[in-house]
Order: structure tokens, then sequence, then C-alpha cells
């Protein structure tokens, strides 16, 4: 609800700056850390080019037209209104500095919001054609993915579209954010082809493991705003969404940890930090309706599945996953929709609000896979079709002298280290 007459809150005006410069800097430098430290030496600072481009252009868009395409109003009256927001907030024309929205936030700040979940989301599919792309073929990739994959999605789920009137639950971006770039990441790193060393069954080697920990302690930290602040206030949601965000990440962290124990005979810093990760995607559509069981239970089942994705199932069918986006964000996406639909409870929704299987409502759980197979279906075709036409326009995959020397030198001219 956009209104001029509601009045600004400025305790909930301050946590949601806040919560904005959380998600910053969950890509920047969050997913740079991370998906940086995972990758050789040789294309460290192909990843960290790409993820900032990523945030420097798809902001522009956002504030050009992706916003009104997003969550504009100019199809209300209209079957449109359930496909696309429209024009009428091009440029953010009518919203000024007392246009406020719901929670007595400016609507600029709003905005501002929602730019960081547009710029985050093409960033995760990073890592799934890492080491083997094109700077040009990326950048026109992401623009065109963002713009027929992102803001549709985006208004579907959030902006009016007929994913919220179905009753779809996603609070912060299970969706939008995690199935819509996982699945995605699974089309590319199909259609991109392996990595010429690459060998199923055994992975290559991160360059810089503290990298790792570092960006995922980053994440760690800017979920808070991501999940937090999606409920657009300082109150008791968004402590119980604080709090199952915690939970959840510890209990993901713990599993991976030990089954990698057990598999491997060694608990690896890489292990513990992408169980990390999967909680926290897995929390994302649940945060705003699940309590702390719902949260240890989700933690839980994420973690063991994606594992089983990325140790068995990724080496058997022999596709290039690279940093394993698909495995970790579209399964843990995927988890946590679904389940999403089990956990919810009246504890945090309150007595009109929906509940999950777990406490009778099996409708919620039948919305909530719909929901998810709509999401994989539209992602994987228009990815599909945004790869082809931009592999045919200007390649997206580097030759293989550059990709065995490296993206750094022959993309960008540097190097990350001089050693």
């Amino acid at each position: 609800m956009m209104s001029a007459t509601i009045t600004l809150n400025s305790g909930n005006t301050a946590w949601m700056i806040m919560a904005t410069i959380l998600v910053l800097l969950m890509t920047i430098p969050g997913i740079a850390l991370f998906y940086g430290g995972l990758v050789r030496r040789k294309n460290m600072l192909s990843v960290i080019m790409q993820s900032l481009t990523i945030v420097a252009v798809i902001s522009l868009i956002w504030v050009a037209f992706g916003y009104s395409f997003a969550f504009g109003s100019g199809f209300d009256g209209s079957l449109f209104k359930y496909g696309i927001g429209g024009f009428d907030k091009t440029m953010l024309k009518g919203i000024n500095l007392n246009t406020m929205t719901t929670g007595g936030i400016p609507e600029l700040l709003f905005a501002m919001f929602q730019c960081m979940f547009a710029v985050i989301t093409p960033a995760l599919i990073l890592g799934a054609f890492a080491e083997r792309v094109r700077f040009s073929g990326f950048l026109v990739f992401t623009i065109l993915w963002s713009i027929f994959v992102y803001l549709p999605m985006a208004h579907w789920v959030w902006g009016g579209g007929f994913l919220m009137e179905m009753g779809a639950i996603d609070f912060a971006g299970g969706t939008v954010v995690h199935i819509n770039a996982g699945i995605s990441a699974l089309v590319m790193a199909l259609l991109v082809g392996r990595r010429n060393d690459y060998r199923p069954g055994k992975p290559i080697t991160p360059h810089n493991i503290p990298f790792v920990f570092i960006g995922t302690a980053l994440l760690w930290l800017g979920w808070f705003g991501f999940n937090a602040g999606s409920g657009l206030a300082a109150d008791g949601l968004a402590a119980n969404a604080f709090l199952v965000t915690h939970i959840v990440t510890c209990m993901a962290a713990v599993t991976w940890m030990t089954v990698d124990w057990i598999v491997n005979k060694k608990p690896t810093t890489v292990g513990a930090c992408t169980g990390a990760v999967a909680g926290l995607v897995a929390i994302t559509p649940a945060a705003g309706s699940t309590d702390i069981l719902g949260a240890i239970c989700i933690g839980f089942i994420t973690s063991l599945i994606c594992f089983w994705m990325v140790a068995v199932i990724k080496p058997k069918f022999g596709y290039d996953d690279a940093l394993d986006a698909f495995g970790v964000h579209g399964i843990g996406g995927i988890i946590g929709s679904i389940l999403t639909g089990v956990f919810a409870t009246h504890f945090v929704t309150g007595a009109d609000g929906v509940q999950g299987a777990l406490y009778g409502d099996w409708h919620q759980l039948w919305v909530q896979i719909e929901t998810t197979i709509i999401t994989m279906v539209f992602s994987a075709v228009m990815t599909f079709i945004i790869f082809k036409i931009v592999d045919a326009v200007c390649g997206i995959r580097v030759v293989k002298r550059v990709e065995e020397e490296g993206l750094d030198i022959y993309e960008h001219g540097e190097t990350a280290y001089d050693l």
C-alpha cells in the first residue's frame, strides 16, 4: 500500500535503512568474496568485477523502469496487472519525499530496499558459469535476464501479480530470488558446458578458503536485513524473522559439517560454510511464518538434501555447476518454499493468518508446490531463450586458451595477486 497520507514512522525507517545496507553487503563484498574464494586465483577478479557490475547496472535499470514493472499499478483494473506492474512509476515518477508506504517508511526507501534484491538475484547465478564466460556475454545476459525473468517474478509474487493472488507465501525471496536464480544457474551450467579441466567427482580446489569464510560471515550478517527487513517494520515479526534466520543457519551448518565428517572423514570449512548458506536460503520464504521448531527442521532437512545434491547427484550426472549455485540456492529455495507450506504457524502469522500442513492446512502446502513449479518452469524456459539469443549475438563462452590462462588477465588486464 502506497499513500501520501501515512505518517512517517522514524523507528521503522531507521531500521529499513540499516536493512537495506545489510542486503547490499550480501552482494558486495559478500557474494564477491564467497564466490571469489571458491574459484582459482586466475579468475578471482572476474568474479569481483561481475558482482560489482551487477550492482551498478541493475540499480540503474531498477530506478529507470524496474521498480515500476515490479511494483507499479499502471495496469490496475485490467488483466495485465497480474503479469506486470506498469509504466506509472518509471524513473520513480510520482514518488516524493513525503510518499509513504506500509510501515510508515518512505516509498523511496522501499524502492531502494527492493533494489538490493534485484541486484543480488543475478549475482547468485554467477556461481554456475564461473571461470568460463566472456564479460560482454555475461553483461548482456544479466541485463536481459533481470528485465524478462526477475521483474515479472517480483511482480507476480510481491507486486500484486497472480501468484500473490493465489496466496503464495514468499516472505523474503525463496521463489523470486533463490529458485529463480538457482534454476537459471542449472540451465546456464548445462548450456555453457563444463570447464575444460573439470572432472565429475573431483572438485577443483578453492584458492582462498579464508575468503569463503569471510563471504559466508557477510552473507549471514546481511541475511538479517534480507529476512528481518522484509516485514518493513521494527516489530515482533522482524524479531522472529531475525531469530529463525539465525537458528536455521546454525542447524544447517552443524548438519552439513556432521555429514561431511561422517562421509569424508573430516569436517571442512567450505562444507560448514556451504551448509550455512543452504540454511539461509531455505528460511528465506518461511521467515515470516515459521517458529523455532520449523527453523530447526528446515535447517536439518535442507542441509541433508543439498549435501546429497552437491556430493552425489552433481558428480553422477556430470554437470559443472561450478560453485553449486543450483545445488545450494536452487534446491535450498525449492525445499524452503515447499516446507513453508508445512511449518507455517498461527504462532507467527496470527489467528487470521495462514498455517501449514503440520497444523492441518494442506491447502497452503499445495499453493506452495504450485508456486514452486511455476517458478521453476518459467525460469528454465526464459533462461534458455535468453542464453540462445545472447550466444548467437555476442557469444558467451571464452575460448580454450583464455579459460586455461584465466579470465582476470585476458578479460580485465589485471591479476589479483602479484606473486
